[in-house]
């Protein structure tokens, strides 16, 4: 009984899961940075394990690291085995937010912090997903999908949607290969600028109006929908300068009337639920005329940096991120 109790009365081994195989991997490494210093450590043992196509390893300091073995996603330290009990995926692209990473730690049994196999993998494609939450009433934006090979007719593609346009990888994210168009001589280069970054391209309406994020997390008992957060860029529009280097001003809570906050939050609310998300999910609007919220995208491992939107959020709500961190675990563990 003795080592029972001991046992149950060591902390959990925590992994921060970083890295990943796409261009976004700059801002996982900033997300896990961040989450390190919000998770209690007196509660966990944290790790920080970082995954590229050429290694997974666990980074035991600056300058040190130690192989992860993937039969059992362990590692060896002093001698030791370590197994993990959670892993805190924030790695933004693949395989952290497309289901892959989701399967491989099904398949083990390892308690994750974020949607399971088959929300990440609907939500990381826009189009698909946009298209399957519109058969709910869900308002999204006009919008045209375009795989590898397909042939492209520019006039039908301006026809129907009218300019300027968003162009977009369909199954990427933080802006990379993102492009507003306004003219004709525009959109195939922006195209092609978006396959750079993956195997579809998704090309959208363009709607006038303020743009929003607002967070949400549900566990046992709970439910929590953050403040929204109001997006003020002078760039043509919230690319990759605007979200990380400093050219936006992001302002929690939105400046809007307390009624189109509420809407925006119960359809964030609404929108968790017909997929079933896990763990904190940010999605993104226009206000388009600054009344009718418009889906743009959902983010299942949205950026964790203390600068980032969910922390801004839960600091405007009155809330402590590292109980925000615990909720999301524990509700996991148990």
């Amino acid at each position: 009984m003795q080592i029972q109790k001991n046992y149950k009365n060591m902390k959990k081994n925590i992994a921060i899961i970083a890295g990943g195989y796409s261009s976004e991997i700059v801002v996982s490494l900033k997300s896990a940075g961040g989450i390190y210093s919000f998770i209690d450590q007196e509660k966990y043992n944290l790790y920080v394990a970082l995954l590229t196509r050429e290694e997974w390893v666990v980074r035991l300091s600056d300058t040190e690291t130690t192989p992860i073995d993937k039969n059992d996603f362990s590692f060896e330290l002093n001698g030791e085995k370590i197994k993990f009990d959670f892993a805190y995926i924030t790695i933004h692209g693949t395989p952290g937010e497309n289901g892959l990473l989701q399967g491989y730690f099904e398949m083990l049994g390892i308690p994750y912090s974020s949607c399971g196999v088959l929300v990440s993998s609907l939500t990381f494609n826009k189009f698909v997903c946009n298209q399957y939450l519109k058969g709910f009433g869900i308002v999204v934006s006009d919008s045209i999908r375009l795989l590898k090979g397909d042939v492209i007719n520019e006039d039908e593609i301006i026809e129907k949607l009218k300019l300027p346009v968003f162009v977009k990888p369909n199954d990427g994210g933080s802006s990379f290969g993102v492009s507003r168009v306004a003219e004709a001589s525009q959109l195939k280069p922006a195209i092609e600028k978006a396959f750079s970054e993956g195997n579809e391209v998704i090309i959208e309406s363009f709607i006038s109006g303020t743009e929003v994020t607002c967070g949400c997390y549900k566990v046992k008992g709970k439910e929590v929908v953050f403040p929204l957060t109001e997006v003020v860029t002078e760039n043509e529009f919230f690319d990759f300068d605007a979200k990380y280097n400093g050219q936006s001003d992001e302002i929690t809570p939105a400046r809007i009337p307390d009624d189109l906050a509420r809407r925006v939050q119960e359809t964030t609310s609404r929108i968790y639920d017909l997929l079933g998300a896990k763990g904190i999910i940010r999605i993104d609007y226009i206000l388009r005329d600054n009344k009718q919220p418009v889906l743009l995208e959902i983010n299942t491992t949205p950026g964790m940096t203390p600068a980032s939107f969910i922390p801004q959020q839960v600091r405007a709500a009155g809330l402590d991120i590292k109980e925000v961190m615990t909720d999301i675990i524990e509700n996991e563990l148990n």
